[in-house]
């Protein structure tokens, strides 16, 4: 498992110490208000996060990473390179979540520029990023990374503004 690094982060694989600082990252409404149902996740569902995601290490080589500050440590967000809707062989995506205290920092654009660099190393062709449409801080995050906007599809069982990037 790959760990990965930006000058002011470090990505490390989920793992089950990372529960406490998903699990408050997962809990706050605001921050999961555009992700999945738009509810914020129990311990017991940001666990059963981690447990996917280790599988994931194993059968794709790459999945979510904690993201950690490098300056004090403190998990402040989560980043991800994994198949489109969990599906092996579909198309892989980039995606990302951080704390509100983390928000306008320019820690999602750092974090995701150093797994779009991950992805082309794995000469991966194609990305694609999915979010919410009313979701304007994601969606500004894959223009800053130079995605195209190929429109709104369903993922996940939902309407998403989609991106995409040929690397």
């Amino acid at each position: 498992m790959t760990v990965l690094e930006t000058p002011r982060l470090s990505l490390v694989p989920f793992n089950d110490s990372h529960l406490a600082g998903l699990a408050e990252l997962n809990s706050d409404p605001e921050v999961m208000r555009y992700i999945g149902a738009g509810l914020p996740f129990t311990v017991a569902e940001s666990q059963a996060m981690i447990d996917c995601v280790k599988a994931r290490w194993i059968e794709h080589g790459y999945s979510w990473w904690a993201v950690l500050r490098k300056s004090d440590g403190m998990l402040i967000g989560a980043a991800t390179l994994q198949p489109l809707e969990g599906v092996t062989g579909a198309a892989p995506e980039i995606g990302w979540r951080f704390r509100r205290d983390s928000w306008g920092q320019g820690y999602a654009t750092e974090a995701a520029r150093r797994v779009v660099a991950y992805a082309q190393q794995l000469r991966i062709p194609q990305l694609l990023a999915v979010a919410h449409p009313d979701n304007t801080a994601s969606t500004a995050v894959m223009q800053r990374l130079g995605m195209r906007y190929r429109g709104i599809e369903t993922h996940y069982k939902v309407p998403c503004a989609t991106y995409e990037i040929e690397i």
